[in-house]
């Protein structure tokens, strides 16, 4: 692979810090490579994009009607959140439904991503839980489709469990890759995680957005899941999010969904695309910086939407004492 001229620079004052190398490609329903940078078949992790298609089973299996899961927990469903209140609130209440408690959640604790309820937390001397986690919402909807499989809830994350056989076989469908040929590991949370060249996961994205080549119950359960996280934003990241306030700026026309180590993947619903962009040594710094100026130069993003997300685009580097020192800025013609 040659090294990508698709590049985030980072600034300190006027002499360039840090170089972040970028992938990225874009398909359509079809799979067609529509526009690619770097190397738009580099193979990785899906890492949380993933969630996204995850959610799938959940709601193709009946398991989101039969316990009555509402928009806001479908999309709490597909999140990597903030831990704030109203999705603690949320995912508490998937469980209830259940007659699940959050001792069942096998992903692990640790403190909320927004700082202010992570502080208020410390003050209070309360110590997260499981429902803090950011993946609690993901856990959350496989412990509903493990209870309508009638499956045990003690092994749910197991590659051999059935619910992670149902998602392993959604991803595999929506990406176009045989069950043989994906990569598996381990992801943050505990459960599979699916590693594929990055222009199959744009593919699952293309088809999430405009299911029409997809079957009939499959596209239904992708319509719910664009329409939940539309209207629900906050619940797929929360406060400050970049993927909460990109569906917010583009008034839900872009769904996008951030995952660890540099990774992003969005559906354009309205224009049957998917595109997944991948920063090379997975430093999350460079991602957003790449997304929105990638979205721009394709005309995938207004002037005004530009705007409203400028803070992303071109964030600034700060010391200890908060002093500006530097910036993170796109370096690239695509």
């Amino acid at each position: 692979m040659k090294p990508s001229n698709t590049i985030v620079r980072v600034y300190r004052g006027n002499i360039t810090e840090s170089i972040h190398r970028v992938h990225l490609a874009v398909v359509n329903t079809k799979g067609s490579l529509l526009h690619g940078a770097g190397d738009p078949q580099l193979l990785t992790f899906a890492r949380s994009t993933a969630k996204l298609i995850q959610a799938l089973p959940v709601i193709e299996s009946g398991a989101a009607d039969h316990f009555g899961l509402g928009e806001a927990e479908i999309a709490l469903c597909c999140a990597s959140h903030n831990g704030e209140a109203e999705h603690v609130s949320a995912a508490q209440g998937i469980l209830g439904k259940l007659g699940f408690h959050h001792e069942h959640l096998q992903c692990g604790a640790h403190e909320p991503y927004h700082a202010p309820t992570a502080q208020a937390m410390r003050e209070r001397g309360e110590a997260p839980t499981t429902l803090h986690n950011n993946c609690s919402g993901k856990h959350s909807g496989m412990l509903a489709l493990c209870a309508h499989l009638g499956a045990s809830p003690d092994t749910y994350m197991s590659l051999q469990h059935p619910v992670q056989q149902l998602m392993l076989e959604a991803v595999c469908a929506m990406s176009d890759i045989p069950k043989s040929q994906m990569e598996l590991g381990i992801d943050g949370c505990g459960v599979p995680v699916f590693g594929m060249p990055i222009h199959h996961l744009a593919l699952a994205f293309a088809r999430l957005g405009s299911p029409e080549a997809v079957p009939e119950v499959r596209a239904n359960a992708c319509q719910r899941i664009v329409a939940a996280v539309r209207k629900y934003p906050q619940f797929l990241a929360g406060s400050d999010r970049f993927d909460t306030q990109l569906i917010e700026a583009t008034q839900g026309r872009i769904i996008g969904k951030m995952g660890a180590e540099g990774i992003f993947a969005l559906t354009v619903p309205d224009k049957g695309l998917g595109f997944v962009l991948k920063i090379e040594d997975g430093n999350q710094r460079a991602l957003y910086p790449a997304v929105v100026e990638a979205l721009k130069q394709l005309d995938l993003l207004s002037a005004s939407e530009v705007s409203k997300l400028a803070a992303f685009h071109t964030p600034t580097v700060h010391n200890w004492q908060g002093t500006e020192v530097g910036i993170i800025r796109p370096d690239f013609q695509l």
